[in-house]
Formats: structure tokens, C-alpha cells, sequence
């Protein structure tokens, strides 16, 4: 009796102390005073019986809590997580599909939202499965010739030979007389499988080494039939296909563009403080170490270098060098110059990996673990800037690629991927600035567990790019080697370089000095008198003076500041020093002597001086006037004359007939 009320007691307990373990206590002790049977049981014994009940209750209860505290912490980050884009870690693929392409998450609902994409849909149609099918029969029988294998050459038909052996007999009794006979029982020598000899090998009859290795290949090569070699090359192709991107992925690699600007407008800032910086500065053991790898673009090196957003890293580098122990936590930064075949070829790779060192300095980067040229469109020093990094990062390392936006980077990752045969999705590239959205985790390029991460691009507004639309933006980008535009200038002589920028030579101390014009060839030029200057620029700009495309850009790139520049040079056979603007190229002056030069550019735009990265000038001179490139000449030729036309065309309605006159 005793045993089965402590039993009834003990499951009371449990159920009324789900909530909160007081209130068990209150009901349990209130039972043991209305239970007379109870005071049976010794002080000790009812002690540990309700000490136990108080345990069970407290335990469930605080499992209950966790859960709660859990659905309530998930729900809270659910409610947040509404969030566009990714910040590579290894909870984001919970929330959501992330474009493999440039980092956003994936939604089916609304086109007019960020992440837009469709679901596959798989279909087949039943005459292409029947061609793929007729193709692989007959791609079975290719490649056969007259001294084929037995297995493949020799195809008994038994129906043909059932029919053949009918006409063959007559009443049951077989004609050996007839003539198909010899024919039908007709086998090549060389097919009859003679079992007990052994094949004919070197020195039999003309058969030597050479014939003996040329059947073996031929053999091999026959085990993998053309008809393979496509089926292979097709599931390889639909697996490629099968990798999904969103909607603005697709029309950057298929078109160049965006699809919709609406969507556009919405995607959030990126905070490179917040989402990198914070985790870059995480001290780390020596066999996790963290590698930074800062992508800058050779042709826009001072515009592309990202000093600003990595500051605190550089302060952080730079105190923790004469501490040993402190600079093995440290992140490991690498500077990597990319697009370096865009550059003239004249550039000697020690020269500018010296040239490179030296800007770097000036940036404010600290001592680097190491510095690479890369070209990841023509596969230059890829190999043995990823081997670098492996060995760097160790086997769980963290390499994190950042950079300034349009910089190369998802370029330079999938060429790692490419190098090291790695299957991952393809990061989307374009020359739009800013493709990569959110931060993108990539493994199978790196050993054992190492990661790395593909940042979006650090955005510069003190370039000129970033003032520019996207057709404006294609005139300025740099896609070929670049060709030097070289003047020789005289005081009071000015340089456009397109609507954008104005060189006017004030003050010299010799009579002509030369300016190079490194910049895109779709970009015009002009030389000529400073009086004229603004008159030109008034009658010409977003006309002959592109980019910007149209008059009325004038005002919204916004107000044009003049800069003053005192310049010295030793020689007139190299360059003495470079004027580079931010987005669109540099300037680099020739002279033996000192002169004062004023420079137009828009506000905020960022121009720097620094040492000449190509020494020498071009091998002629252009002319005074203008210098414009061929689709700015036939756009304005074809203006012109339609111009003609029209004016001809009112000329002759406007003309009154003789006749008409007298009549």
C-alpha cells in the first residue's frame, strides 16, 4: 500500500511541476499532509522520495525553457533573416537558397524583388530522345574497319540464317550442292578463335614490335566508342546547366546588364566593417591561420587600392610588427595586382613588382607576407598564387578575397578553381561594378578544410566610373592592351580627355613638354588653344567630347574644380612623373626643367602624383585638334547626314515651280 501511493505521489508530482518548481513543492507537500498513510514512512525516507520529485519536476522545466528560449531565439532570427543577402557562414544555407553566382538569397515570389529566379523545369521531347538514340547506334558501328575485332565485325543475322537454312533443305534433306552454302559457312581466317594456339606474335611471318603495339592501341581506343565520348560530353554539359542563378546573374552573363532596375535599387549596403572586418581581426591558433587576399587592379592601382576600408587591419599590422607573437594571430595579408596584361608590354616584371611595392607603402599597407602578379584571362602567376596560399593558410585555414568593386576577384577565383579542378559553381563575372552582393563561402579550391570566402567589392565613390550610366561606363573600361596617346604641349595650349577631364599648361620653364594619355581608346581627345577652352568644351561636350553621351550630362556629374600641379622633370626621353585619376586612367608628363599645369576634374574625384609606372611615350605625336575614335566619327557622320538630308528636303518643299509662278 505504502509502495503504491509513494507510485501515485511520485507521477502527481511530475505533472503538476511542469511549470515551475515551487508550485510542485507546494502541491506536494499539501498530498503528503492529506495522506495519513504516509507518516508510516520514516522522516528520511519521505525526504529522498520528494527530493526526487522536485529533480524531475526542476529538469523538465528547464528543458521547456530551452525550448522556448530556442523557437523564440530561431523565430527572432527568422524575423531578421529576412535578409537579402548571404554573410558566408554555415547557418545562411538554412534561411534560404543563395544564388552560387553573387551571394544573394533566392526567392520565386516577386521578379520586381532582389534574388529573382525561376524554378527548372525538365522537359523532354520524345523525337530528340529518339535522335540521341539513333545517333548512339550508329556511332557504334563508327570506326570499324576491315581488320576489326571478331566480337565486333562478325554479326550472325539468325533469322536471315533460319531462312537461308529453309531454302537449303528440300524434304528434310539437306542440298550440299548449293551455292549459298559456301557462302554462308565462309569465315575469315584471321576471325576463327583456334584454341590450343597461341596468337601470332613478333617474327611470325611480317609481324613485328611496331604492328603488335599499333593493334594494342587501336584496341584501346575502340573500348571507348564515339558514341561514349558524346554521352560523356552531355551529362557533363547538363550537369553544368543544372546550377541555378538568379535572374540578375543570368542577365549579367548572357547580356552584360541588369535586369531590373527596380530589383536594383533595393539590395542593401554591404558593411564591410561589420561583416569582415570584425572577423578579420579574430585571433587565430598557427595551424588556423587567416590569409587576406587584397585584389587590386593594376590599370586603376591608387583608385582600386582598398586603404580606407581596411584601416583598422593596417593599424592592427602595423603595431603588432615588432611583436612576434602577436603577428602569428594576426591575419596574413597578400597584395595580388591583377589585369596585368592590360599593361604595355614594355613593363619589366621586376620593374613593376618594385613599382607595385612602393604604392602599396604609400597606401599605408603594412610589411606584406607577399606580393603576385596575376592575369586570371590569360593564366599568368595563377599557379603559383594558389600554391602560396595553401601553404599560407594551412589545412583549416580562412582566406578571405576583398577588393574594390570591378577589381577581378570572382575572376581570380574561378580561375583558381579552373586551376585546381575543383566543381563549384561558377561566381558570376561582368564589368558592372559591384556583381558580387554577398559574401560567398567556397570550398574544394583549398587542402583539407581550409575556406575561402568571395567578398563584394568595396565601393570607391571618389571614382570617375562611379559618376558615369553603363554605356558611359563601357566607353572607359579598359579591355585591351593599353596604346599611349602622346602631345607635345606648348604654354597656353590645353588636353581634353573626353567631357572629363582638362590639362591646361600655365608655367614652363622650357618651351614644349609631353603628355601621355593612358586611357581607354574609346575615349576622345582634343588639343588646343586655352582661350578656346571653354567655349569648346560648351559647343562639344557629349558630342565630340565623349563620355558622357549627351549635352545635358553636364550638370549631373556635378561641378568642375581646378587643381593646381608643379611638376619637375630631368629628361625629355621618359616620363618624369604621373597625374592618375581615379576610374579613368593617368597622365604621365614629360620634361627637363619645372612647370605649372592646372587640372579640371569633377569634385570628389580622387587625383594623385606619383612616380611614372611606364617610362616611355608613344613612338609619334598626335596632332592639335581632335583625336576621335571610330564609332564617335560614324555616329557623328551619320548625324551629319541626316542633318544634310532634312535640310535638303526642306529646301526643295520650300522652292516654288516656275510655272506655278507665271500661272
Amino acid at each position: 500500500m505504502v509502495v503504491l501511493l509513494s507510485t501515485v505521489l511520485t507521477n502527481l508530482g511530475v505533472r503538476l511541476l511542469n511549470k515551475t518548481c515551487c508550485a510542485a513543492q507546494l502541491v506536494s507537500s499539501s498530498n503528503l499532509c492529506l495522506l495519513p498513510e504516509l507518516s508510516l514512512l520514516s522522516t528520511e525516507t519521505r525526504n529522498r522520495r520528494y527530493s526526487v520529485v522536485c529533480l524531475l519536476g526542476k529538469q523538465e522545466a528547464v528543458n521547456q525553457t530551452k525550448e522556448q528560449n530556442h523557437s523564440s531565439k530561431t523565430r527572432s532570427r527568422k524575423r531578421v533573416r529576412k535578409l537579402v543577402l548571404s554573410e558566408g557562414k554555415e547557418e545562411d544555407e538554412n534561411y534560404g537558397l543563395i544564388c552560387p553566382g553573387c551571394g544573394v538569397f533566392m526567392q520565386d515570389e516577386d521578379p520586381n524583388l532582389p534574388g529573382y529566379y525561376r524554378k527548372r523545369t525538365i522537359t523532354i521531347k520524345r523525337d530528340v530522345l529518339e535522335q540521341e538514340d539513333y545517333e548512339d547506334q550508329i556511332d557504334d558501328f563508327d570506326g570499324l574497319d576491315e581488320h576489326g575485332d571478331a566480337d565486333e565485325e562478325f554479326k550472325i543475322d539468325i533469322e536471315g540464317a533460319t531462312r537461308k537454312e529453309r531454302r537449303l533443305t528440300e524434304g528434310g534433306d539437306f542440298i550440299w550442292d548449293y551455292d549459298e552454302f559456301d557462302v554462308l559457312i565462309k569465315v575469315d581466317k584471321d576471325d576463327l578463335d583456334l584454341n590450343g594456339f597461341a596468337p601470332a606474335g613478333v617474327g611470325y611471318g611480317n609481324i613485328t614490335e611496331e604492328i603488335v603495339e599499333k593493334e594494342r592501341r587501336r584496341k584501346e581506343e575502340r573500348k571507348l566508342t564515339k558514341a561514349k565520348k558524346k554521352r560523356i560530353a552531355r551529362e557533363a554539359k547538363r550537369e553544368s546547366d543544372e546550377v541555378t542563378v538568379c535572374a540578375r546573374c543570368h542577365s549579367l552573363r548572357n547580356y552584360g546588364d541588369v535586369k531590373s532596375q527596380t530589383a536594383e535599387n533595393l539590395i542593401p549596403d554591404f558593411d564591410f566593417n561589420r561583416l569582415i572586418t570584425s572577423r578579420l581581426m579574430k585571433t587565430t591558433g598557427s595551424g588556423n591561420a587567416t590569409v587576406v587576399v587584397m585584389v587590386v587592379d593594376c590599370v586603376d592601382f591608387d583608385g582600386s587600392f582598398p586603404r580606407r576600408a581596411t584601416k583598422c587591419l593596417f593599424e592592427a599590422l602595423e603595431l603588432a610588427k615588432n611583436d612576434p607573437r602577436a603577428s602569428k594571430k594576426l591575419p596574413k595579408l597578400v597584395l595580388v595586382a591583377t589585369k596585368v596584361d592590360l599593361l604595355p608590354s614594355q613593363i619589366s616584371p621586376t620593374r613593376l613588382d618594385r613599382w607595385v611595392r612602393h604604392r602599396a607603402r604609400a597606401g599605408g599597407a603594412p610589411k606584406l607576407s607577399g606580393v603576385y602578379l596575376a592575369s586570371a584571362r590569360k593564366d599568368l602567376g595563377v599557379k603559383s598564387l594558389l600554391s602560396f596560399i595553401k601553404e599560407l593558410a594551412g589545412p583549416r585555414g580562412n582566406v578571405w578575397v576583398i577588393g574594390a568593386q570591378n577589381a577581378g576577384k570572382s575572376t581570380l577565383i574561378n580561375a583558381f578553381s579552373k586551376k585546381e579542378g575543383a566543381k563549384i559553381a561558377k561566381l558570376t563575372e561582368a564589368s558592372v561594378p559591384g556583381t558580387t552582393l554577398g559574401i560567398l563561402r567556397i570550398q574544394g579550391i583549398l587542402s583539407a578544410k581550409a575556406k575561402m570566402y568571395d567578398t563584394p567589392g568595396l565601393l570607391h565613390p571618389y571614382l570617375m566610373s562611379m559618376r558615369l550610366n553603363r554605356e558611359e561606363q563601357k566607353m572607359i573600361e579598359i579591355r585591351k592592351e593599353l596604346q599611349p596617346r602622346t602631345y607635345r604641349m606648348k604654354v597656353g595650349q590645353t588636353v581634353h580627355v573626353g567631357g572629363l577631364l582638362r590639362l591646361d599648361l600655365n608655367e614652363a620653364s622650357v618651351e614644349t613638354i609631353y603628355v601621355t594619355v593612358w586611357a581607354s581608346p574609346s575615349v576622345s581627345l582634343h588639343l588646343g588653344k586655352r582661350e578656346n577652352a571653354d567655349e569648346l568644351w560648351r559647343n562639344h561636350f557629349g558630342i565630340r567630347l565623349q563620355p558622357p553621351i549627351g549635352n545635358d550630362r553636364a550638370s549631373e556629374l556635378g561641378t568642375r574644380e581646378e587643381k593646381e600641379i608643379k611638376v619637375a622633370g630631368t629628361s625629355w626621353d621618359v616620363n618624369s612623373i604621373d597625374i592618375a585619376v581615379g576610374g579613368l586612367g593617368w597622365l604621365s608628363l614629360g620634361l627637363k626643367g619645372e612647370a605649372t599645369l592646372t587640372l579640371w576634374a569633377y569634385d570628389g574625384i580622387e587625383i594623385t602624383l606619383r612616380e611614372p609606372l611606364v617610362l616611355d611615350r608613344a613612338p609619334f605625336l598626335e596632332r592639335p585638334g581632335f583625336w576621335l575614335p571610330k564609332a564617335i566619327s560614324d555616329a557623328i557622320g551619320n548625324q551629319t547626314k541626316i542633318e544634310a538630308k532634312k535640310r535638303k528636303k526642306f529646301q526643295q518643299n520650300c522652292t516654288i515651280h516656275p510655272l506655278e509662278v507665271s500661272a
